[in-house]
């Protein structure tokens, strides 16, 4: 990787401000979901062993700029604690007196996490001043924030312009190393599955990894619409209309049998058919269509996954998402998965650790994948 990286960092004694990406699900004052806390974990003890005093930066949920005790991180911080066996300080204040004076207390080897970012209207904004303000709880920053680097705040942007020196975390380094991996597919074959709902959200990151890969496994809802623009008839299936010229498009510049699209569909009430009557809504792949796909995943020497098959919430539509996740497992490739309703799709089948990369950025992973520069990225320090 060409950025600066924490290891090179000499951090004994040091104030490190650490960016980490903490945004998880609470349940209550409890942290229902610790997936990205813990994939921050190495970064973290490797600063503890190492001497530095650490300041922790975290967003959670979407406070719109002020202060609501709904997203605290205070459950964040007791939570980490308990997972280190170490006290983790907290200050009620992101920044100013108060995160200074306890910052100033640490010991080394000591922890501090500070209020939710997103509680300072300047956060978002990118604003110069609040970013210095962040700035004065640290001597370097280390940013281990992947998926919140693709948006140009202060905690990821504004802050490094004033520090001499900003490294990535070993979290950062290890999404970089295998989304770069699928960015730039120097083993075949490569093989991409796409889900979800709406073409829409994806047509950048299709029309860019559809330059190199071998075939694209198109499941989900936005499948319709590349059914329709071949002009089969979809009954009343998801579809985006204003999208079907897009997929003629993308369907027409491929190359003979890159684009594989479902063959059988199970409708709403749980019905198998090949040709979808008028009327009748599809909801997820069918077993033909799962075969299939399979075949295709087991041949891949690299593979990435992003989106459900069909309704995967409800059972039995959740089949087809059930069974790539199975295949995906199995893959003897390298296998990179990432969004949200991916990785719950891994877990519900008991197959999240059989992959070689969980990416913890939705958002991040597909601009990422799409050919776009993350500013949070581009901001750290060359090597």
């Amino acid at each position: 990787m060409a950025k600066l990286s924490v290891k090179d960092l000499d951090v004994n004694g040091k104030l490190v401000l650490l960016r980490v990406d903490f945004n998880v699900p609470l349940a209550g004052n409890q942290v229902a979901d610790d997936a990205r806390i813990t994939a921050s974990l190495p970064t973290i003890r490797h600063l503890i062993e190492h001497g530095a005093r650490v300041v922790m930066c975290a967003h959670l949920g979407r406070p719109k700029g002020k202060p609501d005790a709904r997203y605290s991180l205070k459950p964040v911080a007791e939570h980490l604690e308990r997972l280190l066996d170490k006290n983790v300080g907290f200050s009620p204040e992101t920044v100013g007196a108060t995160a200074q004076e306890m910052a100033a207390r640490l010991a080394p080897g000591g922890l501090l996490m500070v209020e939710n970012l997103r509680f300072q209207p300047g956060e978002e904004a990118n604003d110069a001043a609040f970013a210095r303000q962040l700035s004065e709880l640290g001597e370097v920053y280390v940013n281990d924030a992947f998926g919140a680097d693709h948006r140009a705040h202060a905690s990821t942007v504004g802050v490094t312009k004033f520090f001499t020196q900003a490294a990535a975390g070993f979290l950062l380094q290890k999404e970089l190393d295998y989304l770069g991996r699928v960015l730039v597919a120097k083993d075949h074959p490569f093989v991409v599955i796409l889900g979800g709902a709406k073409i829409s959200d994806k047509l950048p990151l299709i029309a860019h990894l559809a330059k190199q890969a071998d075939r694209l496994l198109i499941g989900g809802g936005m499948a319709y619409t590349f059914l329709k623009a071949q002009g089969q008839g979809i009954g009343d299936s998801l579809v985006q209309e204003d999208f079907l010229d897009a997929a003629k498009k993308l369907l027409a510049e491929s190359r003979p049998g890159q684009f594989v699209l479902p063959v059988d569909h199970v409708l709403e009430h749980g019905e198998v058919v090949r040709d979808i009557p008028a009327g009748g809504k599809a909801m997820d792949i069918g077993p033909e269509s799962r075969a299939n796909f399979a075949g295709h995943i087991a041949t891949a020497k690299i593979l990435f996954w992003n989106g459900p098959m069909g309704v995967f919430e409800k059972p039995p539509l959740d089949a087809g998402t059930l069974a790539v996740a199975r295949a995906v497992a199995m893959c003897a490739g390298v296998t990179v998965a990432g969004g949200g309703d991916s990785v719950a799709a891994l877990r519900a089948a008991g197959v999240e650790d059989k992959l070689s990369h969980v990416s913890t950025g939705g958002g991040a992973s597909l601009e990422f994948l799409s050919g776009d520069v993350l500013p949070g990225v581009a901001a750290l320090t060359d090597r």
